[in-house]
């Protein structure tokens, strides 16, 4: 058995005129909490350390530049850092990343039980749109405010296997659980600031929202032989509602565990990276069953291209 006892860690709503001082407390108390359950790794949201501020609109992007991090551990997260080098545990978060050379990305960390960061994910499929549009119930600005990532979908060896990390959207693209798998990634976390209402669509509420979000999550897990922990912010943020759905899969598709609630809490559930090789070794054995002659129009084209 190769076990990583795992705390996947919600944040209820981080309001606008929060600072990240205090983000930084409750994400030590979950630690904390996932530490007493004998958790050694812990997985937080995306975009953790600030409110969700790609549904804000400013005239001039450089203004949001307030919510992004120029340097990690910057000296507001060096504390969640300590804690986890006290506890040694492992830990990946989200977080907007400014980049010295200017360049803007929604970026996922993981870092190893020293305290070290030693794999970094920067947000591929960014959802949404540039401009403000008053056709949508809601903004969601993520094209405006983050440019898209620039480093592929790698995996590392770490806590005695192979992890990957993806982000909220990513979640919904079966390539980006694919190319994971082609690396043999047994664990993929991911966190999501997933509003409860389409913003094209009024009548998709919180129910279909959180269908899709658990069919995504169970189908990369199953199709891939991998676990899958996703994990949210949820709640209220300043009168825009984020879903919760705060959940682990296996890599049998099952849902094992998931957090009722929208509020700051954990799950905790022992994930054996054993418990893949079956389906790796048998119906996603890739190297016996894929057929790559046939998926060239997979990376030949994006948008869709009808028959005569």
């Amino acid at each position: 058995m190769r076990v990583i006892r795992t705390a996947a860690a919600q944040l209820g709503p981080i309001q606008r005129s929060e600072d990240r001082a205090s983000v930084i407390a409750r994400m030590i108390a979950l630690m904390d909490a996932a530490k007493a359950e004998g958790a050694d790794f812990i997985v937080y949201p995306e975009l953790v350390l600030t409110t969700f501020f790609p549904r804000w609109y400013l005239e001039d992007r450089r203004d949001a530049d307030a919510w992004f991090e120029a340097t990690m551990p910057s000296a507001a997260s060096a504390p969640l850092f300590a804690r986890a080098r006290t506890h040694g545990m492992a830990m990946t978060f989200g977080y907007a990343e400014l980049t010295p050379e200017g360049q803007h990305f929604n970026t996922s960390i993981l870092v190893d039980k020293s305290g070290a960061i030693v794999g970094k994910y920067r947000k591929i499929h960014l959802p949404g749109h540039v401009d403000y549009d008053p056709g949508r119930t809601h903004q969601h600005l993520e094209k405006r405010y983050f440019e898209p990532g620039d480093l592929g979908f790698p995996v590392w060896r770490a806590l005695g296997g192979i992890l990957g990390m993806c982000i909220c959207n990513d979640r919904r693209w079966p390539e980006t659980y694919r190319v994971m798998g082609l690396q043999g990634v047994e664990m993929v976390t991911l966190g999501f600031n997933t509003p409860s209402v389409n913003s094209q669509r009024g009548g998709e509420g919180l129910e279909q929202r959180l269908f899709h979000h658990r069919l995504s999550c169970q189908a990369g897990a199953y199709q891939n032989a991998t676990w899958v922990v996703a994990v949210a912010k949820a709640g209220d943020e300043d009168g825009h509602h984020l879903t919760g759905g705060t959940l682990i899969v296996d890599p049998n598709g099952f849902i094992v565990a998931e957090l009722v609630g929208e509020a700051d809490g954990i799950i905790v559930h022992s994930c054996d990276l054993d418990e893949t090789r079956f389906g790796k070794e048998t119906i996603f054995d890739f190297a016996r069953h894929r057929r790559v002659e046939h998926y060239g129009r997979i990376t030949a084209q994006t948008g869709v291209v009808l028959p005569d």
